[in-house]
């Protein structure tokens, strides 16, 4: 029966640890969004070598888009401007509430 327990209790924190794990990756894509759109305006105007980008280039328009995206995830996993760490903060104490209130109801 030891078994038994020993299995549950694993795929117990198996599941905990996939929660952890969208709990912190949900914000960050969130923020990284955020920064892909605060960066876009720096992407138009000029290309790479500082020429006027051609409006009908839509390869180059993709490589810079891919960019930006890159860019914005990195600076949001690093730590980015705080949103992320907002987000994940607020709904773990949101949690701890109402995990409160469940145990006193009984």
């Amino acid at each position: 029966m030891k078994v038994g327990t020993d299995v549950s209790s694993q795929q117990s924190v198996a599941v905990e640890g996939q929660k952890t794990a969208k709990l912190v990756d949900a914000p960050q894509q969130f923020e990284a969004t955020m920064l892909q759109e605060l960066l876009k305006p720096m992407q138009h105007g000029q290309d790479s070598w500082g020429g006027e980008v051609k409006s009908d280039d839509s390869a180059s328009d993709t490589i810079s888009s891919f960019g930006a995206e890159a860019m914005a995830k990195a600076i949001s996993k690093g730590g980015g401007f705080g949103i992320a760490k907002q987000i994940i903060l607020k709904v773990t104490l949101e949690h701890q509430r109402n995990s409160e209130k469940k145990t006193s109801q009984y």
